[in-house]
């Protein structure tokens, strides 16, 4: 059997990284041309009558297919005006090592449905967890999203509240609890609301928290919030990078406050976990640490294909709310054998070995080159702000801290500035010619709540001069909505 090639240091070099795309037209833009109703019913007129056909057109032809497909009318990440999402182009390497653990079809489950796949994700999970700050006591495991990663930490976060009171929720329910609350940011993701009603804690039990005028969560009122009586804390769910801004909570204050009421600490890091990769910016998540459990997306910053998030935790005997045995996949013996897989870290049974891209990922480019990308992200957000604060057509809403950059187009006093922002995104979306998003700013004092446009900067191999083209077209679109030109 011939040994593997030995791994070399990546050359400083390259400012052009491989990033993989299904669209091999590179004058179109980012999105298909036509309205969403168009677009949807030219895929469906190639693909036919909605039913199983009763023979196949063989692999090539059906391959050819979809492939034309997702040429035609799919979105084109790697596009340097695809600014909406969190959702970046992704490496090929990534993508190739995606394809090898598909068509390994491993499980993590058990160590007999893949043992490879099982030694890569503890050595993936062992590397981000020590890029954390974590100890040795730490582990975690990968999850098919942020979404995920943040209801399994407020699981394990609910057990133990429970615990603390004397109750086994896995067993009995939270019925004994007395009114379980959650704390979070006003701008933290939403599904820690869809966390706690699939807890059965409900969606009312989120005690969202105000922010300051950096988007930061407020100390002062989490700390009057956390004195109420009557109220179990169950968790303070901090973010690191929210969504539209990239603002980091406090972590080190809120882990004082929540340590004082006995509540865990989760970082929702789904977006900023990257900024460790980064020498420039790895400072922002100096405090992770003292945090009691991790979400992190490498399907954001890290460019990976989606889903690939991972729920990090302090000390892995809080995996214990998932443990189980059963008779056919990890009987007490076969564990006593050291035959045991990841079972007891999720609550998936059949689990795809989505670390073997990571694995690729970090092994290619090393800490260093997933920095460099970021780096080049981060320049490019400061290079469209300063666009925009030159630009009197646009207004900048927010500093940047990340990669996203909140905006508006500006115009006379009369006009409905909320509806135009809306306008802009939907005409150049229809376009095909740019793909931007759109966000509400929070109401601030002296300042009501307004509709704004949003770059979400991901594309390493993007440049200041794209950026700038991607903003003419914002405001030539701007200028049409606002002269009453062009579609309604």
């Amino acid at each position: 059997m011939p040994r593997p090639a030995p791994l070399i240091a990546l050359p400083s070099a390259s400012t052009r990284w491989p990033l993989a795309a299904t669209v091999t037209d590179r004058a179109r833009g980012p999105l298909p041309s036509g309205t969403p109703g168009e677009v949807l019913r030219r895929v469906a007129a190639v693909l036919g009558e909605p039913q199983v056909p009763s023979t196949g057109v063989g692999e090539s032809a059906a391959l050819d297919l979809v492939a034309g497909l997702l040429d035609a009318e799919g979105i084109d990440l790697s596009h340097p005006h695809a600014a909406a999402h969190l959702q970046p182009p992704v490496l090929q390497v990534a993508v190739d090592a995606d394809a090898l653990a598909s068509a390994g079809n491993a499980s993590m489950d058990t160590y007999d449905s893949g043992p490879a796949t099982l030694a890569i994700e503890q050595w993936v999970v062992r590397s981000l967890a020590g890029l954390a700050g974590f100890g040795t006591e730490a582990d975690g495991v990968l999850t098919p999203g942020g979404s995920i990663s943040n209801l399994l930490a407020l699981l394990i976060a609910r057990d133990s509240a429970a615990g603390l009171a004397g109750i086994d929720a896995r067993r009995d329910g939270v019925q004994g609890l007395a009114k379980p609350v959650v704390f979070c940011s006003e701008l933290a993701h939403f599904s820690i609301q869809r966390a706690c009603a699939a807890l059965g804690l409900g969606e009312d039990a989120v005690v969202p928290i105000a922010t300051d005028d950096d988007f930061r969560m407020r100390l002062d009122l989490l700390e009057a919030e956390l004195a109420k009586p009557g109220r179990t804390p169950i968790a303070v769910v901090a973010t690191a990078g929210t969504t539209d801004y990239g603002s980091i909570d406090p972590i080190a204050g809120i882990a004082r406050l929540a340590a004082i009421h006995g509540a865990w600490v989760h970082v929702d890091a789904a977006y900023g976990f990257g900024a460790l990769f980064s020498d420039r910016l790895a400072s922002l998540l100096a405090e992770l640490p003292v945090a009691d459990s991790v979400t992190l997306d490498l399907h954001k910053i890290g460019w990976q294909p989606a889903a690939t998030s991972m729920l990090l935790v302090a000390d892995r005997n809080q995996f214990a709310s998932f443990g189980r045995s059963v008779d056919y996949l990890n009987p007490a013996d076969d564990i006593d054998s050291g035959m045991d897989g990841l079972l007891g870290r999720s609550l998936q049974t059949t689990r795809r070995p989505d670390a073997v891209k990571v694995a690729a990922t970090l092994t290619a480019y090393g800490r260093s080159g997933l920095g460099e990308m970021l780096d080049t992200c981060h320049e490019l957000a400061d290079a469209a702000a300063a666009r925009i604060v030159a630009d009197s057509n646009l207004e900048l809403l927010a500093p940047v801290t990340l990669t996203t950059v909140v905006f508006r187009v500006i115009g006379p006093a009369d006009a409905d500035l909320d509806a135009v922002q809306g306008e802009v995104r939907r005409r150049l979306l229809t376009s095909g010619r740019a793909l931007i998003g759109r966000t509400r700013r929070p109401a601030r004092v002296g300042s009501p709540a307004v509709v704004a446009l949003k770059l979400t900067l991901l594309n390493p191999n993007a440049t200041a001069a794209d950026i700038e083209e991607l903003l003419d077209q914002v405001v030539a679109v701007g200028n049409e909505v606002l002269s009453g030109r062009g579609a309604a």
